[in-house]
């Protein structure tokens, strides 16, 4: 069974707000907003994407932390589309192969144990030519990876295994995945942990 995090599953709808507000929440309006067909949200932890998937014919969220699935489940009131809640990690998706149009991953490959297995499992529940949507906040250069390799270990005790130095645009392109649109940008300061940020859609092999 996953560790539960239930304090950083109370708190991190507030922690998060600032950054929603900066610019967050418009990127998953924009990102999500138009997916059509079959989604599958990985890694949903407290709901932040329910309000934006407008057009999917179904959407089906994951989350293993139990503290986290719960705060999941109280909000599934927001959603605008048939939405399914599924207890399983990133690692070990309980789907057949080929299941979904579209796979989701916001603000989750900092989190899991293992970022290239999670990849692997999007890649085989995705149908052929099935693409892949990313927002997340990675390694920095300079100065700043070397404080987020400094900070990373007690970062992580604190903020539910979140891992500051995952080069993710690497993992996604190792994973088989064809990125289309590769975007980095931030919305906190540039010292601030967790920039930069971001943003893939890629898409799936044939």
């Amino acid at each position: 069974m996953p560790d539960a995090h239930p304090i950083f599953a109370a708190v991190y709808d507030r922690l998060v707000a600032p950054i929603e507000r900066a610019g967050i929440a418009e990127r998953r309006a924009r990102m999500l907003g138009e997916l059509t067909g079959r989604v599958l949200d990985i890694g949903s932890g407290t709901g932040a994407n329910l309000p934006y998937y407008h057009r999917a014919d179904q959407v089906v969220m994951t989350e293993p932390d139990p503290a986290m699935r719960a705060k999941l489940t109280a909000k599934l009131h927001q959603a605008v589309r048939p939405t399914e809640v599924v207890d399983a990690p990133a690692e070990n998706l309980p789907f057949e192969d080929h299941s979904f149009d579209v796979a989701v991953c916001t603000l989750v490959l900092c989190t899991v144990d293992d970022p290239a297995k999670a990849l692997a499992e999007a890649r085989r529940v995705l149908v052929p030519g099935g693409r892949l949507m990313v927002l997340e906040h990675v390694v920095g250069a300079g100065r700043l990876a070397t404080w987020q390799g400094r900070l990373n270990p007690v970062w992580s005790r604190l903020a539910g295994g979140c891992q500051l130095n995952r080069d993710t645009e690497r993992a996604v392109v190792e994973a088989g995945f064809a990125p289309d649109t590769v975007e980095r940008f931030r919305v906190l300061p540039p010292w601030a942990p967790v920039s930069p940020m971001l943003a893939v859609s890629a898409v799936s092999p044939a």
